[in-house]
């Protein structure tokens, strides 16, 4: 029996298990080093890989374009699900429109300018050209969610680009599936129409299971509070799978599913949110560690400068273009438009879909991977670090505007309460509040002070600051009032009006 016929055994699950810690144990550890260093950490996990791949010093040899996309779609699913978990609808329904609009007509202009800078710059054949123009013109879900929530923008731009992002997969995955596919590509209304029905099928079944399932939780109590994190993002995958399998988008279908489950103000939620977010971290970590095993440093010189050509047509040319007009019907402000078209971020999601045409056997696929390889490591690492200081220069984000705040609300069943933890970030204006500002309603009250790892009960005249943790009691009655109130204290500071209400302080 030849060494690869060996079945696995005990000593090679001890040795699989010993590897997959580390790396995760590291990967831990590089959130940490990339938050502080702006360093996208995205790329951080892609240099994982690569040190451990055939050209590092792993010396792992992994060359299987079918496993990395299988196994990507599956990450892809789990990114989505913990991504419109976290998208809040308040946030999402007044962009919807402009957001839609850019995720497929946006899609389609980026699409033709790239493809035709790479046919008429770098000299592709427009078969080539037109899979790596509709690869790199899909913003990458897990790059939006895990850049943009730590930059305080405006609730439009940050909507909009969640949105887009949640959207835009499905058109992009049916342009590269067809242009892979041998034979003449469709026509452009025949595509149109396919996407168009892809689209339908898939919005209309994620809606359904997230309804049904978000009912089902509401009236259904289950014997353990861990059994409705695996209960929600099972649901989230059911949405996926059914989508797929009716022939309509299954990436649609499972962001819209999550976003009904993720603003459905389920039981358990603190819970159900923390065990996404840890999936979703498990995902990334894997889906960019094998993307990494997958490319080969050492092929990578003589696609370089196409890559930078087609990557400053993409970000200079295409999605500006896209932006203007897909937002111009909007009147969206000059401002927002800019930063926009900076923010379309790439990430796993073009190099995943860059191995549809490897296993379709399209010529010079390897090419067409490691083009989009480079292009999205190089604009990655200049895009992602650059667009706090854009941000600031556009004057998105400041103007007094606080960073959002950080609550979480763990149900107090047999009192009828919630205990609500709430973090006050840089540039909250509740630093220098007195607790007696807050004007809590009656039935909500702070109970305990976290500051420089010390804790204390507050007065009426202790003086909030700046990364304090405040834990807050609030009766079930007053639960959404304490939270809307503490919002409005936190973008409005102590002159905020009584009720605290408005779009704005009403998130979750």
């Amino acid at each position: 029996m030849s060494e690869e016929e060996r079945p696995l055994t005990v000593h090679h699950l001890n040795q699989l298990l010993l590897v997959c810690s580390v790396v995760l144990l590291v990967a831990v550890a590089a959130v940490r080093i990339s938050s502080r260093s702006g360093l996208p950490s995205l790329l951080v996990y892609l240099g994982i890989g690569v040190l451990m791949g055939q050209d590092g010093i792993g010396d792992i040899h992994f060359n299987s374009a079918e496993v990395t996309q299988v196994m990507g779609y599956a990450a892809l699913v789990v990114i989505l699900a913990e991504g419109g978990l976290g998208t809040k609808w308040k946030e999402v329904r007044p962009v919807l429109p402009s957001a839609s609009v850019l995720a497929t007509a946006g899609v389609a202009v980026s699409v033709g300018v790239t493809a035709a800078g790479a046919h008429y710059l770098i000299g592709l054949e427009w078969r080539q050209a037109l899979i790596i123009g509709a690869v790199v013109s899909s913003t990458d879900a897990a790059a939006v969610f895990s850049v943009l929530r730590r930059i305080p923008l405006p609730a439009r731009v940050m909507g909009t680009l969640e949105a887009e992002s949640g959207f835009n997969d499905a058109p992009v995955v049916i342009l590269v599936v067809a242009f892979s596919t041998a034979g003449p590509v469709d026509h452009w209304y025949v595509l149109l129409g396919e996407i168009a029905l892809e689209l339908a099928i898939g919005a209309a079944l994620g809606l359904a299971v997230g309804w049904f399932g978000s009912w089902g939780l509401k009236h259904v109590a289950l014997p353990a509070s861990g059994l409705y994190p695996i209960a929600v993002l099972a649901i989230a995958v059911t949405a996926y799978a059914a989508g797929a399998l009716a022939h309509g988008s299954g990436f649609l279908a499972v962001y819209l599913a999550s976003m009904v489950l993720g603003n459905a103000k389920l039981p358990h939620w603190p819970a159900t949110r923390g065990f996404a977010e840890g999936l979703g971290w498990i995902a990334q970590i894997g889906m960019f560690v094998m993307l990494g095993l997958l490319v080969t440093p050492h092929e990578l010189g003589d696609d370089v400068w196409p890559a930078l050509v087609i990557g400053l047509i993409l970000t200079m040319v295409a999605r500006p273009l896209s932006v203007v007009s897909s937002l111009a019907p909007f009147r969206v402000p000059w401002q927002e438009q800019v930063l926009m078209s900076w923010a379309g971020l790439r990430g796993a999601v073009p190099v995943i879909l860059a191995t549809i045409p490897m296993v379709n056997g399209v010529t010079d696929s390897h090419r067409i991977f490691n083009i989009v390889f480079v292009l999205v490591v190089v604009y990655t690492l200049v895009q992602g670090p650059t667009l706090p200081w854009l941000a600031r220069t556009l004057r998105l984000g400041e103007q007094g505007e606080a960073s959002d705040l950080g609550i979480e609300s763990a149900p107090l069943e047999r009192l009828r309460g919630h205990l609500l933890s709430v973090s006050i970030p840089e540039g909250s204006r509740m630093h220098g509040v007195e607790v007696n500002e807050l004007r809590l309603p009656a039935g909500a009250a702070v109970t305990l002070v976290v500051r420089a790892d010390k804790s204390f009960v507050p007065l009426p005249t202790t003086v909030l600051r700046r990364g304090d943790e405040l834990l807050v009691v609030a009766t079930d009655p007053v639960r959404d009032a304490a939270e809307r109130r503490l919002r409005a204290v936190a973008r409005g500071g102590k002159l905020a009006s009584w009720l605290g209400t408005g779009e704005a302080d009403g998130r979750r």
